[in-house]
């Protein structure tokens, strides 16, 4: 088992410093300012998403990476160590920070939270590796003391935009990979990125219609990132995030866009710092519709359902019935109530106390639940008192139905015993509208009540 764990860590440790070494190598690509120093740099958020993920032993495989990924660009051994060593510790404290003032990877489910991954992990413990990597290359004579701080900002910002980025992006998806949209749910989201990436175009990509490419025009991406956050949540948003990212870069290299500058190492700067303010502020926007949703739907769920069983409530019940009888006046379909009152629900409380009366109550529920099919409604009528509505049902299957509730609660071991009393109605023979299926439902309850009242006197 040990050996067979030991495998499983290397081939983890090998995996993540492979993937490392490719996003580095394709990250450093863009180093201008130092072959080191990159303000475009991946591989951060890459880490700091596989250490909350994976845990903390991972780090072994990101310092091969970060290694591996210096040694073969510029430095010497004892360079390429520091610097592996800062990005390792940069993601280490990144990811305690995260999961200790951040809920870990559940960190965009709240904007407040996403703030402070934003804080924590964008700004905080990105400052890690720029110091030891910028210090190592200037103790090794490779960059000289007046360029220290402009190496070590692009160092800084790379890396702050890779946590921004990057990671909620592998969090979000890899937390939640299933795509449950419908065919009108797809097509929004295809019109969303084409959307997306054709603005990036016109204010990144040279596609504006005049004869300057640099007007300032980055704010006609702010209304596509909002549909991204407000229709579809922070996973979503996350790969419009992404996908603005890709064209922003590639247009301004190629000297299109608000933010080109003399040197292309400013331009990507300026970029990055516009991509890490608009990430952070997209991200928590959707954490606040998310929210929102959450709270609505919670707010509608309480409207329609009793507290106490989980059943549909009084409301829910009448809104169901409704539109149950408006169907089978339409389809010509039949339609059966049962009401069902709990017997004896005063003697319960008296002699085992309220607890246990609320707890017989929800025992009923439960045996509703049990002989619910999808297209039935079960709810709470009112006190001691149920109801259920049963769709295609006549007054044979009514009757089954009522009896297998009688029997299952016979059989219940649990104490106090429990007994019910059910009266029910057809639709259309019983009444056409509510209150008359629910008058001929409660006559044939208390007909019954007074019959078990006899035999038991």
């Amino acid at each position: 088992m040990i050996h067979s764990r030991f495998l499983r860590n290397v081939a983890v440790f090998s995996l993540l410093a492979a993937v490392y070494f490719v996003a580095g190598k394709l990250g450093l690509r863009l180093a201008f300012a130092h072959p080191s120093a990159t303000p475009v740099w991946p591989p951060a958020g890459i880490a700091l998403a596989a250490l909350l993920i994976l845990g903390y032993r991972v780090w072994p495989g990101i310092l091969l990476g970060a290694f591996l990924v210096n040694l073969t660009t510029a430095g010497s051994v004892a360079t390429s160590i520091g610097i592996g060593v800062g990005n390792t510790l940069e993601g280490l404290v990144g990811a305690y920070l995260v999961n200790r003032f951040a809920r870990g990877r559940n960190a965009f489910g709240q904007a407040q939270d996403i703030f402070k991954f934003a804080v924590l992990a964008g700004m905080v413990s990105t400052a890690i590796s720029p110091t030891f990597g910028v210090t190592s290359l200037s103790l090794g004579g490779f960059i000289s003391r007046a360029n220290y701080g402009s190496t070590w900002l692009t160092g800084w910002l790379g890396d702050a935009v890779g946590d921004l980025v990057v990671a909620p992006l592998l969090l979000l998806w890899i937390a939640n990979p299933r795509v449950r949209w419908n065919s009108a749910r797809t097509l929004e989201v295809v019109v969303l990125l084409q959307c997306l990436f054709l603005v990036g175009l016109v204010v990144f990509g040279g596609l504006f219609p005049f004869q300057s490419k640099n007007y300032p025009l980055e704010f006609l991406c702010i209304p596509f990132l909002i549909w991204a956050a407000f229709r579809f949540g922070p996973r979503e948003a996350a790969i419009a995030i992404l996908v603005l990212s890709a064209v922003g870069i590639t247009g301004t290299l190629r000297g299109f866009g608000p933010f080109v500058r003399e040197t292309r190492n400013e331009s990507l700067l300026l970029l990055q710092a516009f991509m890490g303010v608009v990430a952070a502020m997209t991200m928590a926007f959707a954490a606040l519709f998310e929210q929102r949703q959450r709270a609505e739907e919670q707010a509608r769920h309480l409207a329609v359902t009793d507290p106490l069983t989980g059943l549909a409530n009084y409301r829910k019940l009448i809104d169901a019935l409704d539109a149950e009888i408006k169907r089978c006046g339409r389809t010509g379909s039949s339609l059966a109530l049962l009401l069902l009152d709990l017997d004896g629900l005063k003697k319960i409380n008296d002699s085992y106390g309220h607890l246990k009366g609320s707890q017989a109550l929800c025992r009923l529920a439960d045996v509703l639940r049990l002989h619910c099919r999808n297209i039935d409604t079960a709810a709470r009528y009112g006190g001691d008192e149920f109801a259920l509505i049963l769709p295609e049902a006549e007054a044979e299957g009514a009757q089954q139905v009522a009896r297998r509730i009688s029997e299952r609660l016979a059989d219940d071991q649990e104490q106090p015993p429990l007994s019910v009393s059910i009266g029910a109605a057809v639709y259309p023979q019983d009444g056409e509208t509510i209150e008359m299926l629910l008058g001929a439902a409660d006559r044939t309850l208390y007909e019954m009540k007074r019959r078990t009242l006899q035999r038991s006197a």
